[in-house]
C-alpha cells in the first residue's frame, strides 16, 4: 500500500500548488514598471540617511553596535569578528545595499550544509518510523510564475561566503492580500549557537523563471533572473531553540529550525503578495503523519548533482523522525533534493482542496535519500503571529 498511495496523492498535491499560482505573470504586472521607475529609498520609512537607503531607526541600531552605516554599505558587513556578529533576536539588522545581489553573485552562492551521518540520529527509535525509500526529485514546470510562483530563493552572506536557501510567500493575517511575509528555515537566517544573524538576506520569488543554466543566468536580463524583483528582509524571527541549540548539522535545534521573514522590495513599494499574486496559508495543527496521505516539498537544490538553477519538488507520504530525546518529532519524506532546498516549504492538501504550508526543509542525510522538516507547533505559531502583529497595517 505504501508504494502506491504517495503516487496517487502526488497528483493532487502537485496540482494544488499550480492552481494557487494563477496570478498575472511578471511581464504584464504593473509591479515591473514600479520597480523600474522607483528608487530603493522609496520604501525606507521616509528617511534616506545620506543615500545609504537606511531607515533612521536601523541606522541608529547599527551605530549602537559600533557600526557606521556608510562603512557597512561599503563593505564593513564583511567583518565577521565575534564582537561584530549580532546574535540576539532583538539585534537583527539587514540594511539594503542596492545592486549587491547581481545575477552572477546569485549563481555563485553556495548551499549551507545540513547533512546527517547515520550516527547523528540519537532519538528514541520507538517514535521514529522506518527510513523512507528515496523519491526522485522532479523539476518543476516552467515558467515558474505560472506553476509555483510562491516558491523562491533566499540569498544571504555568511563568514564562508555567499549562501542560498529556498523559501515560500505566506499570508499575513494582519495585512490580508498585501503580505510581505516569507517562510524559510532558521539555519538560512541565523548560524545557531556558534554564531549570529546572517547578512544581506534577500528573497527572489520564482527565481530563474524559465529555467536557464547557471552560465546563461550570469548574463541574463534582470526579469529572467528575478521576474518579480528582489525583496530584502527588514525583520526576521526564528526560534529561541534554534538560536541556542542549532548546529552545523542541525543539532538539537533542528526540530525548531524555522523562520519568518518580513521583506520589502529593493525597488518599488508594492507588497510581495500583490506582486506575486498569491501567498499560502500556514497550518500549525497538522494531523499525525499516519493521517496524511502526502506532503510535497519544493525548493532549489544546489549541492551536487544539482546546480541551484532549477526548481524541484518531491511528494511522499510523511513519517516521523526523532533526532534527540526530549525534542519534538520531525516530519520525514523520501526525497533526493540536496542543500539549497533548505527552507523550502512543505505543503499538504487541506479539506478545501487548497495547499497550506506545514513545514520546511531542515536536514537530510549525506546520502540525500530523504529530507526532514520541523512540525509547526505553538512556538512556530507565536513567531508567525508576532511578525504579523509587528507590521500590522504597514
Amino acid at each position: 500500500m505504501r508504494s502506491i498511495r504517495p503516487l496517487l496523492a502526488a497528483t493532487g498535491v502537485a496540482a494544488a500548488l499550480a492552481l494557487t499560482a494563477t496570478a498575472c505573470g511578471p511581464s504584464d504586472d504593473k509591479a515591473a514598471a514600479d520597480a523600474a521607475s522607483s528608487s530603493p529609498a522609496a520604501d525606507n520609512g521616509g528617511a534616506d540617511n545620506g543615500g545609504a537607503g537606511l531607515p533612521a531607526d536601523l541606522a541608529d541600531k547599527l551605530k549602537e553596535h559600533g557600526v557606521d552605516p556608510e562603512k557597512w554599505k561599503n563593505g564593513e558587513w564583511k567583518n565577521w569578528d565575534k564582537d561584530k556578529w549580532l546574535r540576539e533576536a532583538k539585534d537583527f539588522v539587514n540594511p539594503v545595499i542596492d545592486g549587491l545581489w547581481k545575477p552572477k553573485r546569485m549563481t555563485t552562492a553556495k548551499a549551507p550544509t545540513k547533512t546527517l551521518a547515520a550516527g547523528d540520529i540519537s532519538g528514541d527509535q520507538d517514535v521514529t518510523d522506518p527510513e523512507p525509500r528515496p523519491v526522485q526529485a522532479v523539476a518543476e514546470k516552467k515558467p515558474y510564475h505560472q506553476n509555483a510562483a510562491p516558491v523562491g530563493k533566499v540569498f544571504f552572506d555568511a563568514p564562508e561566503g555567499s549562501m542560498v536557501c529556498s523559501a515560500t510567500v505566506i499570508k499575513d493575517p494582519k495585512n490580508p492580500g498585501k503580505s510581505n511575509m516569507v517562510w524559510t528555515a532558521g539555519h538560512c537566517v541565523h548560524a545557531g549557537k556558534a554564531g549570529g544573524w546572517y547578512r544581506n538576506i534577500a528573497f527572489v520569488p520564482a527565481y530563474n523563471d524559465t529555467g536557464k543554466s547557471p552560465a546563461a543566468l550570469e548574463t541574463a536580463q534582470p526579469q529572467e533572473v528575478a521576474p518579480y524583483g528582489l525583496y530584502w528582509a527588514d525583520w526576521v524571527s526564528t526560534s529561541g531553540e534554534w538560536i541556542s541549540q542549532g548546529g552545523p548539522t542541525g543539532g538539537t535545534g533542528a526540530p525548531y529550525d524555522y523562520a519568518v521573514m518580513h521583506v520589502k522590495p529593493e525597488k518599488g513599494t508594492k507588497s510581495l503578495e500583490e506582486t506575486v499574486g498569491v501567498a499560502l496559508d500556514v497550518k500549525f495543527d497538522a494531523p499525525e503523519a499516519k493521517d496524511i496521505s502526502a506532503m510535497g516539498a519544493w525548493g532549489y537544490p544546489a549541492a551536487p548533482p544539482y546546480d541551484g538553477a532549477i526548481m524541484h519538488k518531491c511528494v511522499d507520504r510523511p513519517g516521523r523522525l526523532s533526532i534527540a530525546p526530549g525534542t519534538p518529532t520531525m516530519w520525514r519524506i523520501g526525497c533526493t533534493m540536496t542543500g539549497g532546498s533548505s527552507g523550502g516549504g512543505w505543503f499538504a492538501e487541506q479539506p478545501d482542496g487548497k495547499l497550506a504550508l506545514v513545514s520546511n526543509t531542515s536536514i537530510g542525510p549525506v546520502t540525500s535519500g530523504w529530507l526532514a522538516g520541523p512540525r509547526l507547533d505553538a512556538g512556530a505559531q507565536q513567531i508567525y503571529t508576532m511578525m504579523s502583529d509587528k507590521f500590522a497595517g504597514r
